[in-house]
């Protein structure tokens, strides 16, 4: 019968206070992870050849490229993980201190509104002296605007750009005002300021917004409303060329793949790729280089078509890789998403999660699947640690989804997704097709 009771995990830990970083690794289920932060988030696929073959020497080969586009090698072990860093930063440049991000084309798109770089640069430096006395979580994001925005990462502070001299301020999610570009930077250096204060423990949701508004009275105007961030679609124009996303499926590759896509990129002629929000990276070159680099992509199992519903699905490395876990939490989003095609049509986001901390999607998602010791507690409209509408035994999953893509089918109008017909349905007749059928 259906369970109905709020699932809770009271063994889960508690999130770190701090990211994993190439010398500070964190521990998981499957040893060390180390994350690297690359400048403005450009890598050569020679550079991407090496970082593979040193994942598979050092770690267990298996790499991820996150949801802020940060590269993550997984597997290390407390003798590998310092020769490891070691052997990365004989080659590579690793960035360090202040989270300060940018948008993947910042300075190569020509439809951003202003080149986000030499302000980001002015508040690393500036932020420098506090970083002893800032936590290591807080983040500055600087947008530019464009194709690519970074307006669904989350930042402690946030700067984005209205128009080649004009910056919106926002502390967390709330607005501040906008300011002219000579502004920004001063306006920056005293939130950050304000937040060293309170210690490494402050974060954005530790400051009152109306007292920043008031110190900051006489730099900043009314705020401005945001235009919505352009959908992704195929090869995007740059500055000399065009760029290619290329994602992760659930934002994991092995390192024989990582490697041979690098080589496939060399011998494309392709020189330059960078990390990108989204478990992606991105090619630059010419379209006729990167169509061919598409289809070598493809072929290798990566996500080339903007339309392919694994783009809107999260699920993490589960109990194959991760204490916390319950369940192989990408098995089943792999299965769910081949077999159920029209319930999972890419408007509705599905997360799989192996705990409730949810580490893969913490946005929520129209249907979140949390591994729990008895079965999956079902989430609608939620992230991973919200109350769950039912719990499926583990052995069910699959037919329960398949009698709700039924009820779908049946319910859906012509050319209506299948996010809006969720919507329609409501929670009630959604647990009644998910819950086994009774006599």
């Amino acid at each position: 019968m259906l369970q109905l009771l709020p699932i809770t995990d009271p063994q889960a830990p508690a999130r770190r206070g701090a990211c994993p970083s190439l010398r500070q690794p964190m521990a998981t289920g499957d040893g060390l992870l180390a994350r690297l932060r690359l400048p403005e988030r450009r890598v050569s696929p020679a550079q991407l050849v090496r970082i593979a073959e040193l994942a598979a020497r050092h770690g267990n080969g298996q790499l991820e490229i996150t949801a802020r586009g940060n590269l993550q090698v997984r597997g290390l072990s407390e003798h590998s993980a310092p020769r490891f860093a070691e052997a990365i930063e004989a080659f590579l440049p690793i960035e360090t201190g202040l989270v300060v991000e940018t948008p993947p084309l910042a300075g190569l798109d020509p439809t951003e509104h202003a080149d986000p770089r030499p302000l980001a640069t002015a508040i690393r430096v500036a932020a420098a002296p506090l970083a002893p006395r800032l936590g290591p979580k807080v983040t500055v994001v600087v947008d530019g605007g464009g194709a690519i925005t970074l307006a669904r990462l989350g930042a402690d502070l946030r700067l984005t750009a209205l128009d080649a001299d004009r910056w919106l301020l926002a502390l967390g999610k709330t607005p501040l005002g906008t300011l002219a570009t000579t502004a920004a930077l001063p306006a920056t250096s005293l939130i950050l300021q304000r937040l060293a204060e309170l210690g490494p423990a402050a974060r954005a949701r530790d400051l009152d917004p109306a007292a920043i508004q008031a110190e900051l009275a006489t730099r900043l105007s009314s705020p401005a409303p945001l235009p919505a961030p352009p959908p992704l679609a195929g090869l995007i124009p740059v500055r000399d060329g065009a760029a290619l996303p290329v994602a992760l499926p659930f934002g994991s590759i092995a390192a024989p793949v990582l490697a041979a896509l690098a080589q496939h990129a060399t011998s494309a002629g392709i020189t330059e790729l960078r990390l990108a929000p989204g478990h992606a990276l991105l090619a630059l070159g010419a379209p006729t280089a990167l169509a061919a680099f598409g289809r070598a992509a493809a072929a290798l199992g990566l996500l080339t078509n903007p339309a392919d519903p694994r783009l809107g699905a999260h699920a993490c490395i589960g109990n194959e890789g991760c204490a916390s876990g319950f369940a192989t939490s990408r098995a089943l989003a792999s299965q769910l998403l081949d077999a159920l095609p029209t319930l999972f049509d890419g408007t509705a986001t599905l997360h799989v999660s192996g705990c409730p901390k949810g580490c893969a999607h913490p946005r929520p998602a129209d249907i979140t699947l949390v591994a729990q010791p008895g079965g999956w507690a079902v989430v609608l409209s939620g992230r991973a640690s919200d109350a769950p509408l039912l719990l499926i035994p583990h052995a069910d999953a699959s037919a329960a989804f398949a009698r709700l893509a039924g009820l779908l089918h049946a319910h859906r109008a012509p050319g209506q997704t299948s996010a809006a017909v969720l919507a329609a349905l409501g929670p009630v007749r959604i647990a009644a097709a998910l819950g086994p059928h009774l006599p």
